[in-house]
């Protein structure tokens, strides 16, 4: 095998690439990084098993040539020095090659590697999804979905099923949940009618692989296609596959949780209570919970307070557009409410509160989107 290449183009590929990477393989195969090179296309693809990543740089696109010489082969080469090896070289041309041995030689102006590599029959073979359970999801709008759930999948592995997302496709709608058990993130889009045929109920994707996923994605108009399998998830791109095992067991049903109706609900502008929560959190970050509290006022105004003994006190009023319903005082986790206003990004929101001990919800003031964010309060006395 021998290739002539970009180096920033094969760069970008190895950096997608090496997400998928562990370096505590058990499996010594894996901790390699396997290129194949046709007349074509160069593919490189690296896995940990629970996710596998392919990046695929095509010979040429849009009048720009990326390979300017193949002689087509694969092998697998040590992942583990190849970015640094290549982001250091001083051309921006690279020539790798690989002889009958492995070995494996990579040049670029008068620097030279050489590298052994590992016999590409080894590598594990990538699963073929069935496309007939295939959707199309724009890239920008399936990562402002996984931004605004993913945050809140469980880190902790005493529930696995809660640390990934619940992917949901019925009568036309996406629906993405995820709970710690603490929090709630919900995110409903409608689908075109492509997706007739189609519902999945029971895909849970972890939330690593999302992540990753994420960061790989480049903010596009172009089509993400999602393929779904007993065990696993296929999200492929132009130049990129992303293969997730997905979550075994069953995801709790969380519409229950959510309240049916609010005895106090108060409106107000996102960004201002936001920084309010935070400025009142600066003191009640070393306990716990980074716990504050919101308590109803007069002439629609909050309190958002906190109070550290150790520390003091932070007390701030914030004027809100209206407050209906009963008087309400309530404590919560800071860090909790300023994640869900993020994630919902919007200038005005609602919460509806139905008492100071059961959980709350954030929505969007306009209705357009279908988000919802749920927190349980703490208990504080």
């Amino acid at each position: 095998m021998k290739i002539v290449i970009n180096r920033d183009q094969l760069m970008q590929s190895i950096q997608n690439v090496m997400r998928a990477i562990s370096p505590k393989t058990t499996i010594p195969i894996l901790s390699g990084m396997k290129l194949e090179a046709n007349e074509e296309e160069v593919k490189l693809t690296g896995s940990d098993s629970d996710i596998t990543i392919e990046s695929i740089i095509p010979k040429e696109e849009d009048g720009i040539v990326h390979i300017h010489e193949v002689i087509p082969g694969k092998v697998v080469v040590q992942a583990k020095f190849l970015p640094d090896i290549i982001k250091k070289l001083p051309e921006d041309l690279v020539e790798i090659e690989a002889d009958g041995e492995l070995n494996i030689t990579i040049r670029s102006g008068k620097a030279e590697f050489k590298l052994n590599g590992q016999d590409p029959e080894e590598y594990p073979q990538l699963p073929v999804l069935q496309t007939e359970n295939s959707f199309l999801i724009q890239t920008d709008l399936l990562k402002t979905l996984i931004r605004q759930t993913n945050f809140a999948v469980s880190t902790s592995e005493t529930r696995p099923i809660l640390t990934g997302v619940h992917f949901k496709l019925e009568n036309d709608q996406l629906e993405l949940v995820a709970t710690d058990s603490h929090r709630l993130a919900s995110r409903k889009i409608a689908m075109n009618e492509e997706t007739d045929s189609l519902s999945f109920k029971n895909i849970v994707i972890p939330g690593k692989s999302l992540g990753e996923l994420n960061k790989i994605l480049d903010d596009s108009q172009d089509s993400v296609q999602i393929s779904v399998s007993d065990n696993q998830i296929l999200f492929r791109t132009k130049h990129l596959f992303f293969l997730s095992r997905l979550l075994d067991g069953n995801y709790p049903e969380t519409s229950r949780l959510i309240p049916e109706q609010s005895k106090t609900e108060v409106k107000v502008e996102s960004k201002v209570l936001m920084q309010t929560i935070d400025r009142a959190s600066l003191l009640a970050k070393d306990n716990r919970n980074n716990i504050v509290k919101l308590e109803t006022k007069e002439n629609n105004t909050i309190e958002i307070s906190s109070n550290s003994p150790e520390i003091g006190t932070a007390e701030e009023a914030l004027n809100t557009n209206e407050i209906s319903g009963e008087e309400l005082k309530i404590s919560f986790n800071a860090k909790y409410m300023i994640d869900a206003l993020r994630a919902i990004d919007a200038e005005e929101i609602k919460i509806q509160f139905t008492g100071a001990m059961r959980p709350f919800i954030i929505e969007p003031l306009d209705e357009g989107e279908q988000i919802l964010q749920l927190i349980t309060p703490v208990r504080t006395y």
